[in-house]
């Protein structure tokens, strides 16, 4: 490095103090700037845990294509995996994700370049007594957090593996060890990570949420009693105070993420506590939930009083009601595939006042992201889309069928290159503008 050599040759040549101060602030100069470089790189680099950087599934990516040809984006690399729901996470360089064969799951490094394993590591994971109608997992997503790769497997495995060879740093086993309470499809909470631990939504008397040191996997604090759902929790901050929420199999509720002190809570009901959407949250206050099988949709309104959050509803309605797949918030309008049972819609609801500005029949069960304002969707049948939304209505850029099973996971974007998996295979495509011309598939 510059600033090293030229230190060292002051220091040899016994330089006068002033020009050794002079070529120390120079030195200072340059790893001041170098760290500004690097703290400034873009978000849109990676995408570390569930929903993305933000958790949100938005990315900062810009200079996408506004089309693509027949035959869809640019295909860099395809390869076999195997089952699973788990999404793709990325740090920039390896993708990271999780998959079952048999009785054994595994949890897999590839080259973002190449698609090549660059480790896996393989566990027992017994399925007797559990219900795969919809697919075996894992369901979870990984978390990436610095040197380190947090999972969780279908039977509650927690693991923390170091993210460059692999190795298991330290494990919990949610249901076996700690007794939480097993759902019948398996366990679904992706890991959030909050100061130096990472959160997890067990279920059971005491801890229905739990925190684990990230450094060696030691208990922080267990909390509550509410049913497991298979959500994910997400942070949001109200009046400087930072909150962990959960949403649960019969609830919503905001917890102290130091403590797990419960904040507040408000009733979310649905049949087989399936609230397995996300929840949405706004820098105006309104939080967003959503679930099928009769749960519906509703917006409570936070607001800090006297140092506690003031929690009210603000609307509530079935009309919207997300099963598997997410949900995104665009300025004031909330966006998500809507319906269980029957036919599907795509659906655009106002976050102020729940009302459903338009339904769009084009997908069948979807998941999706937004990035440099279009939106990215992959429905249940393996066609990728690139749609355009506004609170007037969906207009649908391009699409393309590309995958051939089951595909429940949502679409990974890093820089402008697209990652994609269902229950066989697992995909990536360039999307950038001008390089949309078919490539290889390996």
């Amino acid at each position: 490095m510059f600033c090293e050599n030229e230190c060292r040759l002051v220091f040899n040549e016994h330089s006068h103090c002033i020009v050794m101060r002079q070529i120390w602030m120079n030195c200072f100069i340059c790893v001041s700037l170098a760290l500004v470089v690097f703290s400034s790189a873009s978000p849109a680099d990676d995408w570390p845990q569930w929903g993305g950087r933000n958790r949100d599934f938005k990315s900062t990516t810009t200079g996408l294509a506004h089309s693509w040809p027949a035959t869809g984006p640019k295909r860099l690399w395809s390869r076999q995996l195997g089952e699973g729901h788990s999404a793709i996470v990325s740090d920039g360089t390896r993708l990271y994700t999780q998959y079952s064969q048999g009785e054994q799951e595994f949890v897999i490094a590839l080259d973002a370049n190449s698609g090549k394993t660059a480790w896996q590591h393989r566990y027992d994971a017994p399925t007797a007594g559990m219900d795969y109608e919809g697919g075996k997992g894992p369901h979870a997503t990984a978390l990436i957090v610095g040197n380190k790769l947090f999972t969780a497997g279908t039977i509650g495995t927690l693991l923390a593996l170091d993210k460059d060879s692999g190795k298991v740093v330290w494990s919990q086993e949610l249901w076996k060890t700690w007794k939480g309470s097993p759902r019948v499809r398996g366990y679904a909470c992706s890991p959030l990570a909050y100061r130096e631990s990472v959160i997890v939504c067990v279920g059971g008397t005491g801890l229905a949420v739990m925190a684990f040191r990230q450094t060696d996997g030691s208990l922080l604090w267990k909390s509550q009693d509410f049913k497991p759902s298979p959500s994910s929790p997400i942070l949001i901050k109200v009046g400087g105070q930072d909150q962990l929420i959960v949403f649960m199999a019969e609830e919503i509720a905001g917890l102290d993420p130091q403590n797990g002190k419960l904040l507040w809570n408000h009733p979310h009901i649905t049949r087989y506590g399936l609230n397995v959407s996300t929840p949405v949250w706004g820098e105006d206050g309104l939080l967003f939930c959503s679930s099928a099988y009769d749960g519906g949709s509703r917006a409570l309104r936070l607001t800090p009083k006297n140092g506690e959050p003031l929690v009210s509803e603000l609307w509530f309605h079935r009309r919207m009601r997300i099963h598997f797949g997410n949900a995104v918030r665009i300025g004031d309008v909330v966006y998500g595939s809507s319906g269980d049972f029957g036919p599907t819609f795509f659906t655009a609801a106002d976050i102020k006042t729940g009302e459903i500005a338009w339904q769009d029949r084009t997908f069948p069960h979807a998941s999706f992201l937004w990035a440099d304002g279009k939106f990215i969707i992959l429905d249940e049948n393996g066609r990728l889309s690139m749609a355009v939304a506004s609170p007037k209505g969906l207009m649908v850029l391009a699409k393309v069928d590309l995958l051939s099973h089951p595909a429940w996971t949502v679409p990974t974007l890093v820089g402008t290159r697209l990652f994609l998996r269902d229950r066989k295979v697992m995909m990536a495509l360039e999307l950038a503008t001008n390089k949309t011309s078919r490539g290889d598939v390996h």
